[in-house]
Order: C-alpha cells, then structure tokens, then sequence
C-alpha cells in the first residue's frame, strides 16, 4: 500500500490545509530516501540542491557548492554514477500521491516523449535517433540521443503543472509502442492498487500526439479500464464497418469484406453527415467546432507492428472527431485538428470531453520544459545509460516535491513579475521557496564521514584503456528480412481484390 494512503484517507487534495500537505511532503521524502539503497545520503542531498538552488542548474559539480549538499563534487559524481535507486518501488510512491481532482471524477493521463541529446557522446552506449523540429517548416533533424517515455497525470483547466508518475527509457532494441503499453499497464495498475479507480467509475483517459500507434496501442490495454485517445494525421484513410452482405447461394460469393467505405481525413468529398456537431466558445482559441462520427477503423497492415499476431488482424472500432478553431495564441491561422477515441461515443458530452483533454496533453510540454532549462535535467555529460536512468527519476523526484509544496510555498517574485493567486504558483516561484520549506522538514541524510580523494591517474600519463565507441541508431539485427516472401505478397494482393 503506498505511503500516502494513510495520510490521505478520506482527504480531497482540494482542502488538505497547509500541515497535512507538510506532512505528505515530509513522508513523501522519507520514502524517496528509503527508494536509494546505495550512495542513499549523497543522491538525498544531491536532490535537495537542485530543488534549493537560486538559478538554473548547468552542472552536477555546482551543486556540491550549495549548503544542502554537504558533500564534494567527487561524491556527486559517485553517486549518480555508482548509486543505486529502486525505480519499482519510487513508481509505487509517485502513483500514490493524490492525483488531481476532475469535475467528473475521471483520471486523465497524457504520454509522450522528451529527448536527451548526446550528439557528441561517441563513448555513450544506446543511443537512437531523436526527432527534433528545427527553425522553419519541414527543417526536422535527427541528432543521436536518449528518448525517454513520459506518462504524467493532468490537471484540469489552464496550468503548467503535470504530476509526473512513470519515465522509461527506449533502447535500440525496443519496439517503442510495446514498450508504451507496458509502461501505461504498469501506471493503472498502480492507480488501482493506491485506490483511486474502483469498479464503476469511468475508465481513464490516456492522450497521445501524432507519432503514436492508437490502433494497436488500444489492442493491448484493451482489458484495462482505459480509454486511448490521441492525434492522427491529415493525410490517413478510415473506414466505415463493412455493410452487409447480401444473400447469395452457398458456395459462391467469396470472402466477405471487413471493411466498409473510405474516409479520408484529406479528401471532404468522402466525408458523410456526421453523427454529432457541437460547438463551444473558449476564451483562447475563439469557437471550437466539433464533428465527430461514430465506428471507424483503420486497415491495419501485417508488417506495422502486427508481424507475430496470430489470426486475421483486427478491427478496431472507434470515434473520429474533427475539430476546428477560429485562431491560435498570437494570431495565427490553425488547421483542422484530427482525434480518434477507441471507447468515446459519439454524445455532445463524449465529443467535448475527448478534444478538451487532448489540449489540456500540452501542459506536459511546460513541463519538458522546465526539467531541461531549470532542474538541468540534459545537462550532466553522463556516459552509462544507467547513470542518466537514475539521474533521471532523480529530477523526477525533485519535481514531484514541487507539486506536494505548492501550497507551502510563499510567492517570492521578482520585481519585474506580477503577483500569483493563491494556488496558482509556477513550478519555478515553488522551487524559489523551497529552501525555507526545507528548513521545516526533518533532515534524513547523515553527516559526511572525512576523507580524502583518491590517487587518480599521474599527471602527464597517457590513458590506455580508451573508452569503446558506439553507433546510434538501430543497431540490433533482424531474425528474419522485413520484405515478405513473393507468395505471400500476392496472397495479400488477391486477399485484397476480395475484400473489394
């Protein structure tokens, strides 16, 4: 049971006063400080520097120059690279926080994926890849990197606050929409096992950006009381269900088709009545319409992720939804949104509720944000994968102290900065008072022991263990070539000419 059950039992995070939020932040503490089982009071204080420091963090060595962190830069280094972290057990206590409270009492979850660049690291094991958007439209790069998987839950209404709950790193070997639905799996079976998803209550909702596999993604939690929604291209092809087929005599006829009339997302000439139009005035975006139609599916394809199902492939039935606003922040002309729901049906509540959490999927981006400007989280020039994991969920932790202080902290603001509400402090004017919260939370870390630094290699000696080099990318062999066989292609193509 996660340490948090006991604090809040029976509470609405809504109304904790300000001891309660003290005490779940101190017994939050004590279970991150019990989560490192080596190097435990180096990696402790290291994450109380980061939280305390004035400015941005740049480095793991200044650290060691902040009053919470009582130990050298050479311990610093040792422990993000020699610790150890107990990431199942930090998950359990990050899905046992009290997640934001919604009107209509369903959790709403956003995943998504941030980089970490080493371009330069050749030395650095594992790295792929990463997309990245440059300056100018279509100027996207492909510069080598960390990918690392993000699922955080969201708040409702404008906020730059997301409660982080899980990050996974994707390998060279890893199939990046298995690896998702793994870690999504993990997270609702946290969710329940804390208590807050109980049989009857709505399933969660979990939104996604373009980039993601839905169809299959929605195939593999299907058993889980949640909902995949997230964004398609303009350019796909849905279908209808295949109408029925009219009687004919036995033996003829041939295969009955699985898929019934075109829609295509670029083509309005396909695009039938639809079953519900709604529209909505927004105070950011103007007039928001929406039209939604009920029962398409994509045609999915054996090689897409599909290659060891069994059986016919699957019809995955779910809500298309069409929006279209009147202008974005700073005036610019937006292009229709595309959105696909696996369980949403086609009410004027269900339309709304499907695209106003997709927007609210972009306070995650202020969050990426922060972590890389503010908390340094790219910053270290770490070369062991290991190491990034556990500084990682390091900054992880970090944050999630941020959220729990949010109702402790003051609004020291800078004198060109206006006044916050109350409850409505920025995750850098917390961390601005963090110091002072600290000094009314108990000390777990021990003192230093004295020391000295080791011998280290000669001055003036050449290093003759020079480190292995590493390509990025896919490096892992296939077991079989991705082209198919002659026969079974033309199977496909007759298979194909059946359906039609």
């Amino acid at each position: 049971m996660p340490f948090s059950i006991a604090w809040l039992q029976g509470a609405v995070q809504d109304r904790l006063d300000e001891e309660g939020s003290r005490g779940v932040l101190a017994g939050f503490r004590g279970e991150l400080y019990r989560c490192f089982t080596r190097r435990p009071d180096a990696l402790f204080e290291l994450a109380d520097a980061v939280l305390c420091r004035p400015g941005r963090v740049h480095m793991l060595a200044e650290l060691s120059l902040e009053p919470e962190c009582r130990r050298g830069y050479g311990a610093v280094y040792d422990a993000v690279n020699c610790g150890q972290v107990q990431f199942a057990r930090l998950r359990r206590a990050l899905a046992g926080l009290l997640l934001p409270a919604w009107d209509d009492g369903r959790i709403r979850l956003a995943a998504d994926v941030s980089n970490w660049l080493r371009p330069d690291a050749e030395t650095s094991p594992e790295r792929l890849f990463c997309h990245c958007y440059a300056r100018g439209k279509g100027n996207a790069q492909m510069i080598p990197g960390w990918p690392y998987s993000f699922v955080a839950a969201l708040e409702p209404g404008r906020s730059s606050w997301t409660l982080p709950l899980d990050a996974v790193r994707l390998g060279p070997a890893d199939d990046a929409t298995a690896v998702t639905a793994a870690q999504l799996r993990d997270v609702v079976t946290a969710i329940i096992s804390a208590g807050y998803w109980r049989d009857g209550d709505p399933d969660i909702l979990i939104v996604f950006d373009s980039g993601y596999d839905l169809a299959r993604l929605a195939w593999l939690l299907r058993d889980l009381p949640a909902e995949v929604a997230g964004r398609l291209r303009s350019d796909r092809v849905m279908h209808f269900p295949a109408p029925p087929r009219p009687a004919r005599p036995a033996g003829t006829g041939g295969r009955p088709p699985r898929h019934g009339p075109a829609l295509k997302l670029s083509g309005p000439q396909t695009w039938p009545a639809p079953a519900v139009t709604t529209v909505t005035e927004t105070t950011r975006y103007g007039t928001a319409i929406a039209m939604a139609w009920a029962r398409l599916h994509q045609r999915l394809a054996s090689r897409a992720g599909w290659e060891h199902h069994h059986g016919e492939l699957p019809v995955i039935e779910g809500t298309l939804i069409r929006l279209q606003v009147d202008h974005l922040p700073g005036d610019r002309s937006p292009d229709p949104l595309w959105l696909w729901s696996a369980r949403a049906g086609t009410s004027a509540a269900d339309v709304n509720r499907t695209w106003q959490a997709f927007l609210r999927r972009f306070d995650i981006e202020h969050r990426f944000r922060f972590l890389k400007q503010v908390l340094g989280w790219t910053r270290p020039k770490l070369r062991d994968p290991a190491a990034a994991d556990r500084w990682t969920w390091l900054i992880i932790a970090c944050y999630a102290q941020l959220w729990l202080a949010r109702r402790l902290a003051a609004d020291q603001r800078l004198p060109w900065q206006r006044p916050c509400l109350a409850g409505r402090l920025t995750p850098a004017r917390v961390r601005r008072g963090f110091r002072s919260i600290r000094q009314t939370l108990p000390d777990l870390a021990s003192a230093p022991k004295p020391g000295k630094p080791g011998p280290g290699r000669p001055p003036g000696s050449k290093n003759r263990r020079p480190a292995q080099r590493h390509d990025p990318g896919k490096t892992v062999k296939r077991d079989q070539p991705k082209k198919k066989p002659q026969a079974e292609r033309l199977n496909n193509k007759l298979r194909g000419c059946a359906d039609r």
